[in-house]
């Protein structure tokens, strides 16, 4: 990727900046992991049973934990170190809750969470095309995020996604791969293409128009498939997510009650009703033909 700063009409390309120590990075990322990712820190080098964690967030869109790991050198392995930690987290559940708890200031209950979302997260300014290739699974809670610094305080991060032919953990082979059978059990990652499994034709067609109409809202959309929805995000942030049920859609719009003009009242109020998507406000659809005044109330929560 080429950097450039425009003074008059002319480009000056930045230099990189090398991240002298990896607590550089941490700190870093940790004083903007709401931004970046949209997450919650939960505690800064976090140590459960002889192990640290160099940053433990939650997540409150799908309710799970996340470990988070910087690395300013690329030889390590993100699979064994990766799946260690999940195993760790599974094995020790109370001790995220507790930790959670005192650093919040919160009461979350072992049931509050979604142990099934749990997910790890590495962190470098770059990875190897071994360490991109080993964690292209589809159904692999492991995440690569690059990150960049150059002169002028810019900073670029940028999320390694994994191709749309990644294949499932169970096409890994070799030796002993107890403690990822142990993750592949408990753990789930959830896609696009689960969500839409079973679906009829019309509900499939139906979905992706409605997708491509959030998607052209804004050049930096990505999706981020949940357990019961699918939420659309900008720049880390839901801001309407999309449950497909088998006749119609649900569309929520991540708003506070009062929030949203909405004069066809075309919106439901559920903050006192108990829902999946974030936000106040849910649209039932199941055609296309209010599709444009639908992206006018999607838009306000952008």
């Amino acid at each position: 990727m080429l950097i450039f700063t425009q003074t008059k009409n002319q480009l000056v390309s930045l230099k990189e900046k090398a991240f002298k120590l990896e607590k550089d990075m941490q700190r870093l990322f940790e004083a903007n992991v709401e931004t970046i990712t949209g997450l919650k820190l939960v505690r800064s080098e976090f140590v459960i049973k002889a192990q640290r964690f160099d940053t433990l967030a939650y997540d409150p869109s799908s309710r799970s934990f996340v470990i988070i790991e910087y690395k300013k050198e690329r030889n390590f392995s993100v699979i064994d170190q990766g799946v260690s930690y999940l195993n760790l987290m599974l094995e020790y559940k109370a001790d995220f809750i507790v930790e959670y708890n005192e650093t919040q200031q919160e009461n979350l209950k072992r049931s509050d969470v979604d142990w099934s979302q749990s997910k790890v997260i590495f962190v470098s300014p770059s990875f190897t095309d071994f360490q991109k290739q080993a964690s292209n699974f589809k159904d692999l809670p492991i995440e690569l995020w690059e990150i960049k610094q150059y002169e002028g305080g810019t900073v670029v991060v940028n999320p390694i996604k994994k191709s749309k032919a990644a294949p499932a953990i169970k096409a890994i082979q070799g030796a002993d791969n107890s403690e990822l059978e142990k993750v592949a059990k408990e753990i789930k990652v959830y896609t696009e293409e689960g969500h839409l499994e079973g679906k009829s034709d019309d509900i499939h067609e139906l979905y992706e128009t409605f997708k491509q109409a959030i998607y052209n809202l804004d050049n930096n959309i990505d999706i981020k498939p949940k357990k019961m929805e699918i939420g659309f995000t900008k720049e880390g942030k839901i801001f309407t997510d999309i449950c497909i049920l088998k006749s119609n859609l649900k569309i929520w719009i991540n708003l506070k009650r009062g929030f949203l003009d909405d004069p066809k009242e075309f919106a439901r109020d559920v903050s006192s009703v108990g829902h999946w998507g974030n936000g106040d406000y849910e649209i039932i659809v199941s055609d296309t033909k209010n599709l444009e005044y639908i992206m006018s109330l999607v838009k306000q929560a952008i």
